[in-house]
């Protein structure tokens, strides 16, 4: 195998192979290679909800058809727990979404990017090495393979991010991490064929519990919430608390649950982050691309994927693409997380998207995908607290 390659990426899951079939698509015969410790399929904890701008974004570098042989979630459900007089929305979505395993949706795209004449190889890495030829990865066994380009597409927990020093880790700050667990579990008879969102009234918001109907019988079930960054992990709460707080928000959504599981979100910010470092570009969650209200990465990782895989092969510089996609998007989801922590403001927006089935479609895209708080969605929470 050459140890040489137009582009080295680090992290095969949704982003890194969506930043191959990019740079794929940029130049047909590039030379690139995956790096992933796993072999796929393999589980990944998730709450498995794909917006279908996600596979928009797949679309325009060839992919077509990705899950079309998978059932759509219809309908969206949206309450607040505890709150007398709030109505629970429901609607049909302007575009229904899909959930879908990320042990099915990981592979699928892993494989089209293989299709195209990736390179997928098994290894960890130990760090990454920058020079004036390009970049080093070097990998747990003392190897080293280069490429002109590297992204880092390993997660939150990125050892690309880390190897770039000082420079690719901003301080943190209150209220850009949060924590959630997930499991499955029959789906609910009241939850099939509706992705169910339930906020609490008594927690630090943004935070919710969740029921996403898979399609075979069972759900995606999970909770999560806000984490103060700088607190010690001891603080943090507990895998059993987050379950007992899921159970709460959602009577009998954990009976029969397995494959539970915990991951930390590293949460989107308005100002947007740090997403290269010479010639290494971070992508999804290591780039801390996870949106602040719903804690959704499946749509950023892709879109943040394909632009750095264009750019790797030059198709453009990767922030300034970036910049251009999502950070006034960021801006709107930033403004929306701290709104839904006033109580006041979140019930707003809940009776102006019981009246108006425009509104509720404008907060769901802000959830989802790349939506913003539009002059509809203001103009309807202010109707709303005025008539409050």
């Amino acid at each position: 195998m050459s140890q040489h390659w137009d582009l080295v990426v680090v992290g095969a899951g949704p982003a890194g192979s969506a930043a191959a079939l990019g740079a794929l698509h940029q130049r047909a015969d590039a030379r690139v290679l995956l790096l992933d410790r796993a072999d796929f399929p393999r589980d990944k904890v998730c709450g498995d909800g794909v917006a279908p701008h996600a596979l928009d974004v797949l679309e325009t570098v060839g992919v077509t058809g990705l899950l079309d042989d998978w059932p759509v979630a219809p309908r969206l459900r949206i309450s607040v727990v505890g709150a007398p007089g709030v109505p629970v929305v429901e609607q049909a979505m302007a575009r229904p979404a899909q959930v879908v395993p990320r042990a099915v949706l990981d592979e699928r795209i892993l494989r089209a990017a293989l299709d195209r004449g990736a390179v997928l190889r098994r290894a960890r890495v130990r760090d990454v090495l920058q020079d004036g030829a390009g970049v080093g990865v070097v990998l747990s066994d003392g190897e080293v393979v280069r490429g002109r380009v590297v992204v880092g597409a390993d997660g939150a927990h990125s050892e690309v991010r880390r190897a770039l020093g000082p420079a690719a880790v901003p301080p943190q700050k209150r209220g850009t991490t949060a924590i959630a667990v997930r499991a499955y579990a029959p789906v609910l008879p009241q939850h099939d064929g509706v992705q169910v969102l339930a906020f609490s009234q008594d927690t630090d918001r943004p935070s919710y519990a969740w029921s996403f109907p898979v399609g075979d019988g069972r759900a995606n079930v999970g909770f999560g919430q806000l984490v103060d960054s700088r607190s010690s992990a001891g603080e943090a709460p507990t895998r059993a608390r987050l379950l007992e707080r899921l159970e709460e928000l959602l009577p009998g959504t954990t009976a029969g649950a397995e494959q539970v599981a915990g991951h930390p979100l590293p949460l989107s910010t308005g100002r947007g982050g740090v997403w290269s470092v010479g010639r290494v570009l971070l992508v999804g969650d290591a780039a801390s691309l996870v949106n602040p209200v719903t804690g959704e990465g499946i749509y950023y990782a892709v879109l943040s994927g394909v632009l750095a895989g264009r750019a790797a092969l030059g198709g453009g510089r990767y922030d300034a693409m970036l910049r251009e996609a999502l950070v006034g998007h960021l801006r709107h989801t930033d403004l929306a997380a701290r709104l839904v922590r006033s109580d006041h403001l979140l019930h707003a927006a809940l009776r102006a998207s019981a009246r108006d089935g425009g509104v509720f479609d404008d907060v769901a895209d802000i959830g989802l995908a790349r939506g913003r708080l539009t002059r509809r969605v203001v103009t309807g929470m202010g109707r709303a607290l005025v008539g409050r």
